[in-house]
């Protein structure tokens, strides 16, 4: 999103994005991006990136991978469009600033984890269009406090995202050394993102006060309702992520932008895309 409190880009989106494999929606664990297995097919593409970007995991495979919108753990519900493969494409400085902040952030007992990182504008799209339908499915979990239309309403899903100019990406600290993380089961039980940690799905992230894209003033980083340890863990994320140059995005305790943009791209999310 800017989180997801910048993610529609009303214009220039592309057409749907080809199926996905199946085998392509694994949860993240104690390792980087999903590597596929010798019988994965690779998803075909119908666009690349510009010269210049790189798939994180070849510049840095100790960040943990998990792209939330490749799978079904988010506020849709589902994979959304352009999402073909569990991975993080960035321009390659984004990538080595990243690299940075993980080596400060191991020498303190942490990793990183990336939720999202490059968007595709079809996947802007998808949200659109997902306005449009009666679906709620994960309302209980990630925007608890709001009906589906306050989202669009009331600004949190906005008209462009840093995302899809590669720009800005959603992440969060795990304690080394990182704990396994079970995977979400499409229909389980949902607990809202603002419970206590001990309640609210078991993210292998450091408590943050919230869970991720939460749609709610809770998420803002200094929200006084957050105090003690997960407002400390929160600065401590923006205290790494500000020295790796880095600016933080206060209504998101995730959502942080490196700048230099030069444009907004809408070629999947495949390593296929990159040169």
């Amino acid at each position: 999103m800017a989180g997801v409190l910048a993610v529609l880009a009303v214009g220039g989106c592309g057409s749907p994005s080809p199926s996905r494999p199946a085998s392509t929606t694994t949860p993240v664990t104690d390792g980087a991006s999903v590597t596929p297995g010798p019988q994965t097919v690779r998803p075909e593409v119908d666009g690349r990136a510009p010269s210049g970007w790189v798939d994180l995991s070849t510049v840095d495979p100790t960040i943990l991978v998990e792209i939330r919108y490749q799978a079904s753990h988010n506020f849709v519900g589902r994979p959304v469009d352009g999402y073909l493969e569990p991975v993080c494409l960035l321009p390659e400085r984004t990538a080595r600033a990243l690299q940075r902040v993980q080596a400060a952030a191991s020498a303190e007992g942490y990793r990183l984890k990336v939720y999202e990182c490059y968007r595709p504008l079809r996947a802007t799209a998808d949200f659109l269009r997902w306005r449009d339908t009666p679906d709620e499915t994960m309302r209980a979990e990630f925007y608890p406090g709001l009906t589906k239309a306050e989202l669009f309403s009331r600004g949190f899903i906005a008209s462009r995202s840093a995302h899809s100019a590669g720009a800005a990406v959603d992440v969060t600290l795990v304690a080394v050394p990182a704990a396994r993380q079970r995977p979400y089961v499409p229909g389980e039980p949902l607990v809202a993102c603002t419970a206590p940690a001990g309640t609210r799905f078991p993210d292998n992230s450091i408590d943050m006060g919230t869970g991720y894209d939460c749609f709610d003033a809770r998420s803002h980083t200094t929200d006084a309702r957050i105090a003690g340890e997960a407002r400390e863990n929160r600065l401590r994320l923006r205290r790494l992520m500000g020295e790796g140059g880095f600016t933080a995005y206060a209504t998101e305790w995730w959502h942080f932008e490196l700048g230099g943009r030069s444009g907004y791209f809408d070629f999947p999310v495949a390593r296929g895309a990159l040169g």
